[in-house]
């Protein structure tokens, strides 16, 4: 079935994480509707709920703080309600105990309108305060595991520095074996398992988190397509003071030794993007809008390894990694995409990357220099700016090893040189096409 499992490691991967659930699940489809053209099996797992009925949640595991999961409740409408423990009649005590409760976190408007079967209101960066606030559908329990030993945006034990994740990992995985306990049930579930797709902040403990799960991944899966996206400012802030700048990068450098090294891919993306389009309106200070961001150019860019055969041409992961990683050692890749009019950037397609390149409209191919150049005319790069550094020469050009590409909605590629030519200069590229256009993330 070619399952893929999804670890999201902290706020600023459950923003983008929370988009992009959104996103499958405006994919599902009712009768007489036709059929989706995404396997929703990839991602989601079936179940049955207390009552007997089927659910439907997806292949998911979502870490974070104490407190930053909002008034999301680790139970939900899908399964039982949980239980207050009676305290008092429990016998473990031998006096009376003084129980104190945290007041809960009240429910967005968005979800009580949600709950209430009526259509939400348009949210705003000022009334989304948590990712759940945003959040269309039902996790299984298990996918939901709070680290109660910090808490968010605590100022006297903050969860920023890279060791602290690490430690945080090791103590954990000696406790209660996090592999056993957390992913194992969902990898004994899937038929022919297809991969993982990491969604982490790096340039905090996060890294550290993500850093001591990867390694315990690789000793346990061998080579198990692993893809991993890298978040966070990674000391492209300036408005921070320049000591957390300075630990921001420091953090970013330790995660991308060892994310870079045991992923099968790892992709980097800036919370600060270097450049974006004037034609996006966008609050840079605003996790849910940067998230929004983020979630467009992951799922679309892995769209291929969803698709049904019958539409589109489908591409697991490991099809994608041969584009640019065909040696095995080139593990770290560059993100850019546009975001325009379907029908621009059609236009823009066919008169500017088919006359420029003359390659297949689907295929395996190679570029020439010209092709290369007007293949990376991207409107928005989330690499982050201090990946690059050196003192390269006025003029030169980056150099690319290997691409792989996604289009969505009606692209009209002219047809050229034959994909299988060994003769021809520049690099593989891989181009797959989803003639479903991209949802417009949750608003």
């Amino acid at each position: 079935m070619h399952e893929i499992i999804t670890l999201q490691f902290g706020q600023r991967s459950n923003y983008l994480g929370t988009h992009f659930w959104n996103t499958q699940e405006s994919y599902f489809t009712y009768p007489p509707e036709p059929e989706s053209p995404v396997n929703h099996d990839i991602l989601f797992r079936q179940g049955v709920a207390p009552d007997g009925s089927d659910t439907f949640t997806p292949r998911t595991l979502i870490y974070d703080l104490k407190n930053a999961f909002g008034s999301m409740k680790k139970v939900n409408a899908l399964y039982e309600r949980e239980e207050d423990v009676n305290i008092e009649g429990s016998g473990v005590w031998p006096s009376k105990p003084v129980v104190q409760r945290l007041a809960p976190i009240q429910q967005s408007s968005y979800q009580s309108h949600l709950d209430a079967g009526l259509n939400p209101p348009a949210l705003s960066s000022s009334t989304v305060r948590y990712w759940s606030d945003y959040s269309r559908l039902f996790y299984h329990p298990k996918s939901l595991v709070q680290l109660s030993d910090f808490d968010v945006n605590d100022k006297l034990m903050p969860f920023e520095k890279w060791e602290v994740g690490m430690e945080l990992f090791e103590k954990l995985e000696r406790e209660d074996d996090l592999m056993d306990r957390d992913l194992r049930p969902f990898v004994e579930e899937c038929d022919g398992i297809q991969g993982l797709q990491i969604f982490t902040g790096v340039d905090d403990a996060w890294g550290g988190w993500a850093s001591g799960w990867i390694e315990r991944l690789r000793d346990e899966y061998g080579k198990l397509s692993i893809w991993t996206w890298g978040l966070g400012d990674q000391g492209g802030n300036m408005s921070i003071p320049r000591e957390k700048r300075l630990q921001q990068i420091e953090n970013s450098s330790r995660s991308l030794q060892v994310l870079g090294e045991q992923s099968s891919v790892y992709i980097p993306m800036s919370n600060k993007p270097t450049n974006i389009p004037s034609y996006l309106s966008i609050d840079q200070n605003s996790p849910w809008h940067i998230g929004a961001l983020q979630s467009i150019a992951v799922e679309s860019m892995s769209i291929s390894s969803r698709l049904r055969s019958s539409n589109g041409r489908r591409g697991t992961l490991q099809d994608l990694e041969e584009a640019f990683n065909s040696t095995g050692k080139r593990r770290i890749a560059k993100l850019a995409m546009s975001i325009a009019d379907p029908d621009v950037l059609s236009e823009k397609a066919s008169e500017k990357i088919a006359q420029a390149e003359k390659v297949g409209s689907i295929g395996s191919h190679r570029t020439s220099d010209a092709g290369e150049e007007a293949l990376s005319t991207f409107d928005l790069d989330v690499f982050t700016k201090d990946y690059r550094i050196g003192t390269a020469k006025a003029g030169r050009k980056e150099h690319v090893f290997g691409r792989a590409e996604m289009a969505r909605g009606d692209w009209n590629l002219a047809n050229g040189q034959d994909p299988h030519d060994r003769l021809s200069e520049g690099p593989t590229v891989q181009r797959y096409v989803a003639y479903k256009p991209t949802p417009s993330p949750t608003v």
